[in-house]
């Protein structure tokens, strides 16, 4: 028999990124339009699995207004800042336990590994939490220029507005355990203030203007 938990289970697609948007100019397709084509395979493939729909599926560019107001709390305490261009960084030496997730240190972190080196960068594990628009590309407007969200931001965002501040369960690949689920543990705790990111913010803050 079952246990009769009251599941909210939530899948979100994610809808724009570099490799859909470099796909999408390949085949001369808007990269929406080819994400939501991928979206009804995928439908597709998880019935003839047998598998049962989610109780939400919410869509990552129908959240870029919370995402930029979570950009801007991350700003505001401190844990991010922008660069010329306007690129905006997490950096990540602000936030006490980065790395506790994956077990990695701030030595393990080789700059260049996984993403091309930006001389913008105020340290070489600073990650992208928004990107300025390139020629050509999707864009949304936001208060550093046009431009789109960077990977990681989109499922704390999509979280803090769907299911609340605490959630019991995150499901995920184990290759996605780093960089990108601890980024989302940073992004949330950095967000969401000192009681979760361990900084005390206030006026001996140096990070605060």
């Amino acid at each position: 028999s079952g246990l009769r938990y009251d599941v909210q289970y939530v899948r979100n697609f994610t809808d724009v990124d570099d490799k859909i948007i470099a796909r999408a100019a390949e085949r001369g397709e808007p990269p929406l339009e080819l994400a939501s084509r991928f979206i009804v395979e995928f439908h597709q493939d998880m019935h003839a699995l047998g598998c049962l729909p989610p109780t939400l599926e919410p869509r990552a560019t129908d959240y870029i207004q919370e995402m930029v107001e979570t950009i801007e709390r991350i700003i505001a305490n401190g844990h991010a800042y922008t660069v010329e261009g306007g690129d905006v960084y997490f950096e990540v030496t602000t936030l006490p336990g980065y790395g506790s997730l994956s077990g990695r240190g701030q030595e393990d972190n080789r700059a260049g590994e996984r993403v091309a080196v930006d001389g913008r960068k105020r340290g070489s594990s600073d990650f992208a939490l928004w990107k300025a628009v390139k020629p050509g590309e999707i864009s949304w407007p936001s208060p550093w220029g046009p431009g789109r969200p960077g990977w990681h931001i989109e499922c704390s965002a999509m979280i803090h507005k769907v299911m609340g501040p605490v959630i019991d369960i995150h499901g995920g690949g184990r290759d996605l355990v780093f960089p990108h689920h601890e980024n989302e543990i940073a992004q949330a705790r950095a967000a969401n203030g000192p009681s979760c990111c361990g900084v005390p913010h206030g006026a001996s803050d140096p990070h605060t203007s």
